[in-house]
């Protein structure tokens, strides 16, 4: 018995030296160097600072890619499942479900039912393949002491494969008949997290989704009001093309231009500060599908904008935004801000009074706070809508700037009427207005 124990023992001690000894060693292969983009890597109650390069060089290395073989990890995407395929140097990683935040594209993460990357190196040269669903791509990088950059490039894929992708989350795409082709070039740095995208779209097309029930449909802000008068030439059209969307009757229902220039712009200001939405998904957001800053979201209210452009077409598409765009605390609607600021019908409103309204359109609450409060609103918003509208030669938008700067309008006005309590819902197209 007491020849056991000493054996035992002496097991032990050799274990803890061996694990001791490959965890010094680990700790001298995958130290960073000055400067090196490092991570923490745990080994039981131990704990080291590994250099990214180092840990993709042995994790990518035909001796170091078959300790992974087989082996999971739970990382910031889900849960990650490693094999090694030692013919051809490959290491597969597969997340399912495999959970995705772009920066710059909203608080809600991404959700895939599993996306299947390849990965190989050619001395600092990583590249391979991604799958999921149907949506095929091929990525690219190359090792830097500092950062990884990753170039993603998906070529031409049907829309529809695009949208399965999100089917769980998305009910419109079992109902929808999507058509068209997407692709896509990304590049992203890591560790820094910076994103830009190029998308391409062609032949985009939906229906079967109801739009056109809101043909003929009157706005729930104006139950009970009278309904404005407002056409695409009213002042007040024109005003709200300038501040939210300028490209208005060139685009198809949504902007990529705006989109990728939203998505620069929200990472540097590490905040959701642009939408990029047209004024057809703007109509989708307020209609049907609700305000949740998500990616998914923006996809669903893609889907309406798109059949809307078909079924309605602009100027029914305008008319409903002015109907329905809210313009303060519990007040909605071209006709009740126009009474209610400036006592006048929405028609009736001159050209300096339908920028001052256009331009607190991108975040009403706060600016109706700062008019009440200061008796102005952002007056270089209000210049810049000014600049921007239809119709007016230069010289009259200059006059028009100077108006604006000089008007003094009240800054307290009648408590608006309640309006109706919103659904906690995402709203279907039939059941967004009162016929």
């Amino acid at each position: 018995m007491k020849k056991l124990a000493i054996v035992c023992a002496a097991t032990l001690l050799v274990v803890a030296a061996l694990a001791t000894g490959a965890f010094y060693a680990a700790r001298a292969i995958l130290a960073p160097l000055p400067g090196e983009w490092s991570v923490p890597l745990k080994f039981g109650p131990l704990e080291l600072q590994a250099g990214v390069p180092s840990v993709i060089r042995l994790a990518t290395s035909p001796w170091g890619g078959p300790l992974l073989d087989g082996h999971e990890f739970a990382t910031r995407v889900g849960r990650l499942h490693l094999d090694w395929q030692s013919s051809n140097s490959t290491l597969l990683l597969r997340c399912a479900p495999c959970i995705l935040q772009p920066p710059g594209l909203g608080e809600e993460s991404l959700q895939l039912d599993q996306v299947l990357t390849s990965v190989r190196r050619n001395g600092g040269r990583l590249y391979g393949e991604v799958v999921s669903g149907r949506v095929r791509g091929t990525w690219e990088g190359r090792l830097a002491q500092g950062e990884l950059p990753l170039r993603l490039s998906i070529p031409g894929t049907q829309l529809a494969d695009g949208y399965a992708l999100f089917a769980r989350h998305i009910p419109e795409v079992t109902q929808a008949q999507i058509g068209g082709v997407f692709s896509l070039q990304a590049q992203l740095s890591l560790p820094s997290g910076t994103l830009t995208i190029a998308p391409r779209i062609e032949g985009f097309e939906v229906s079967g989704l109801g739009t056109e029930a809101l043909a003929g449909a009157r706005s729930s802000c104006t139950t009970g009001r009278r309904t404005s008068r407002l056409t695409p030439d009213s002042w007040l059209a024109r005003a709200a093309v300038a501040a939210e969307d300028q490209r208005f009757f060139e685009h198809q229902g949504y902007d990529l231009t705006e989109l990728a220039s939203s998505l620069t712009r929200n990472q540097q200001m590490h905040r959701i500060e642009r939408g990029g939405s047209t004024l057809s998904q703007q109509v989708a957001k307020l209609l049907l599908t609700g305000d949740e800053r998500s990616p998914v979201r923006k996809l669903r209210e893609l889907l309406y904008a798109v059949e809307m452009e078909r079924t309605l077409g602009k100027p029914r598409i305008l008319r409903l935004y002015l109907d329905n765009a809210p313009w303060g605390p519990r007040l909605c609607g071209a006709e009740a801000a126009a009474v209610h600021y400036f006592g006048v019908r929405a028609h009736e409103l001159t050209p300096a009074q339908a920028a001052w309204l256009a331009a607190m359109l991108h975040n009403p609450v706060m600016e109706a706070q700062r008019w009440a409060d200061t008796g102005q609103i952002n007056m270089a918003r209000a210049q810049w809508v000014a600049m921007g509208m239809r119709g007016l030669t230069r010289k009259q938008k200059l006059t028009l700037v100077e108006d604006m700067a000089a008007r003094d309008w009240p800054a307290t006005w009648a408590e608006p009427p309640p309006l109706p309590a919103p659904s906690t819902t995402p709203r279907k197209g039939r059941q967004a207005v009162e016929d």
